[in-house]
């Protein structure tokens, strides 16, 4: 099948500071391997999008390396300034025209959580939609999605052309090769500039979370620990 991902640069959520460190986003690479794995014996392509400043060449290479095909960077350089909604857009004004077989996106992204996006653009190119995949198998023209939903897990068969948003519990991404990563140097970037558009929502700041106040650790015996703990659930915390 081919494939179109759409991938995102966000903040290194794992870094135990502020380091300014910039990634692929994790449910975006899950959607790349799949789609690789989907792919892996025919030759059928596996496009990337990305939108984003001048400066995420570098995570566009990483998902080069793992083994997509080719990759366009729509060039947004305040893309602190775009919600879902004109993410979406800008997604779908690039993707009318094109063929493709199913559009894949992450889940949501690490920075804002948001996961509209991915809905948002399948309402916009009138595409079938599923969400929170967590496992996808390609028999013809028909995408048979395992979604994760809120009591269990659901299996859909999509005629394709459709979308999939991929949760990163549906695989473990590919380290890339050194091959991938040299061929991936070489590949050319298709760049266009992308529009501000229309946004529905502003962020003002951002910043990071209070600390988390110390726990308190009682010690001696269990009968003195549990008068204590009660003490202070009636006294302090007033719930019993």
């Amino acid at each position: 099948m081919n494939f179109c991902v759409c991938i995102k640069q966000v903040p290194d959520v794992q870094a135990s500071v502020q380091t300014g460190r910039m990634v692929l986003n994790a449910y975006d690479a899950s959607a790349v391997e799949e789609a690789l794995v989907i792919n892996a014996n025919n030759a059928d392509s596996i496009d990337l999008i990305l939108i984003g400043p001048s400066s995420a060449t570098e995570t566009i290479r990483k998902a080069l390396a793992m083994g997509a095909t080719n990759a366009t960077h729509i060039v947004v350089d305040e893309i602190a300034a775009l919600d879902s909604f004109a993410v979406s857009n800008l997604l779908a004004a690039h993707l009318k025209g094109h063929k493709y077989d199913v559009i894949l996106t992450g889940k949501q992204s690490q920075d804002s959580d948001a996961g509209l996006a991915g809905g948002m653009l399948a309402e916009l190119l009138g595409l079938p939609f599923a969400t929170n995949a967590v496992g996808m198998r390609a028999v013809e023209n028909i995408l048979e999605v395992t979604r994760q939903g809120d009591t269990g897990q659901e299996m859909l068969e999509m005629i394709t052309p459709c979308l999939v948003t991929c949760s990163n519990d549906m695989n473990n991404p590919r380290i890339p090769s050194l091959k991938g990563i040299m061929g991936a140097k070489r590949t050319v970037i298709t760049t266009t500039q992308g529009a501000p558009g229309i946004t529905r929502t502003v962020v003002t700041r951002t910043f990071p979370p209070s600390a988390r106040e110390a726990g308190i650790k009682f010690e001696g015996e269990p009968e003195e620990i549990v008068a204590l703990l009660l003490d202070k659930l009636q006294a302090e915390a007033g719930v019993l």
